[in-house]
């Protein structure tokens, strides 16, 4: 089949641009036209792109601060007319206030009736089934593998928020779920949206370049003073209030390394074009040492090698009054980089390069993706979303057990910290319980050795 004879061109088969975004691109592999695989994206533009504007579907899954937000931008994209249809969490005050915020901003693309906001622990299955071609998805990350999933079977285009994972299992159910999905033709979109901001992408190619010569060492931090507390209120069940209090739960986020510093540690994958190869490190509970804190660490530093020899040291902190920063740097044998403030410069400390590119990275990876996919350009970034995820993992799996680890053994890890699947009410076990005094357990180096076993 030439490009001629597509389908989506006129005088070819029926067919059509609404089909495409509807089911996917499967049909240009059956018929034999092959896309390539470049930057995250299946580029098959050539094959399928046509005239005309359809309007494209979107539901929401997970109502919060997050998933209002990335579905406003969703509904910001003027590429072609959105719509959302269909939206669901397991809360239903979330569900209203999503609701009430997107129809502020987007009165005439927010078109979900009442029979349409689903509350519950199926509201995912509701929104996938409803009328929907892309589904976004943005709970607690520890449902995402399940979510995701789910999606890609029903045959749904996916927007998923990072990280995609807590623990190794989930980790290697997204990768499944990536080959399906490349299967099916549909584009998988994961919002680690420095990969769509035009001054990262552009500092990362002068690397990629050669601009500092050979990346011998690299830095990466996510230090702040913390995130929200959500305490516990008068008749919750445990399993309510873990599912409020989010954050602090590895069943649900995999502790601040992976839920936020995954920015940093994944553009270091990207300007290294590769994945870590083994790595040790250290962290602990220093401030945040009360039950409302669950169990994750205030602090990590890890030291990561590359198959190249090189290294990365990683910092994220939550502690407040100390030195802060949100950063990436690359040094190499003829100068060095700040990734994140995307300058350049030589071994004389002379800046040799600048970016002015654009940094509304969490709109831009919306605008991309619907201009994209009305193209017939399938995005493929679940699988590199899945293993900076897992770097992420591996940090904490190090910083929990004080051992060096292989990324191996950490992609083999077949510990899963929490059965979500098996979840139908709030009035269910959660997986993680109290002592006696309301303190949860918190891994503690030196004694958290057996991979298999840590939280």
């Amino acid at each position: 089949m030439s490009a001629s004879d597509t389908p989506s061109t006129p005088g070819g088969s029926s067919k059509s641009r609404r089909e495409f975004i509807r089911t996917g691109s499967s049909w240009l592999v059956a018929g034999g036209v092959a896309g390539s695989l470049v930057g995250g994206k299946l580029d098959v533009a050539r094959a399928a792109h046509a005239s005309g504007s359809d309007e494209i579907k979107v539901g929401l899954v997970g109502c919060g601060g997050r998933g209002t937000g990335a579905a406003v931008q969703a509904l910001n994209t003027t590429s072609g007319p959105v719509r959302l249809t269909a939206i669901g969490d397991v809360f239903e005050d979330r569900v209203q206030t999503a609701y009430r915020a997107i129809k502020s901003q987007h009165g005439d693309k927010c078109d979900v009736p009442e029979d349409q906001r689903h509350v519950g622990f199926d509201a995912f299955r509701k929104v996938i089934a409803a009328d929907v071609d892309l589904v976004i998805l943005a709970t607690p990350p520890g449902f995402r593998p399940l979510h995701f999933e789910a999606a890609v079977e029903a045959g749904k285009h996916v927007f998923m928020e990072k990280p995609v994972a807590v623990d190794a299992p989930g980790v290697r159910r997204v990768l499944a779920a990536c080959e399906k999905a490349k299967a099916k033709g549909l584009s998988v979109s994961v919002g680690l949206q420095r990969h769509h901001e035009v001054a990262y992408k552009e500092t990362v190619q002068q690397l990629h370049d050669g601009a500092i010569g050979d990346i011998n060492f690299c830095r990466a931090y996510w230090n702040g003073g913390g995130v929200w507390v959500r305490p516990r209120q008068e008749g919750q069940t445990e399993l309510e209030y873990q599912m409020r209090n989010w954050y602090y739960f590895n069943w649900l986020c995999g502790d601040h390394i992976n839920e936020q510093h995954i920015h940093n540690i994944d553009v270091i994958n990207w300007v290294k074009q590769g994945y870590p190869v083994k790595c040790q490190g250290q962290g602990g509970r220093e401030v945040r040492k009360g039950k409302d804190f669950g169990q994750i660490y205030d602090h990590h530093f890890v030291e990561y090698t590359y198959a190249d020899g090189s290294v990365m040291l990683s910092q994220c902190r939550h502690i407040a009054d100390c030195w802060n920063a949100v950063s990436e740097f690359a040094h190499g044998s003829q100068g060095y980089c700040d990734i994140s403030g995307a300058k350049i410069y030589d071994n004389k400390g002379n800046r040799t390069w600048m970016s002015k590119g654009e940094r509304d990275g969490w709109q831009q990876e919306h605008h991309d993706l619907f201009a994209d996919l009305r193209k017939g350009i399938i995005y493929a970034e679940g699988e590199y979303g899945a293993y900076s995820t897992l770097t992420a993992i591996m940090g904490r799996m190090a910083t929990y057990s004080g051992v060096e680890l292989t990324w191996e053994q950490a992609l083999n890890s077949t510990l899963s910290l929490g059965d979500v699947d098996a979840m139908k009410t709030l009035d269910d076990a959660a997986p993680l319980s109290p002592d006696a005094n309301g303190d949860y357990y918190v891994a503690v180096p030196g004694q958290s050795k057996d991979f298999n076993k840590i939280f």
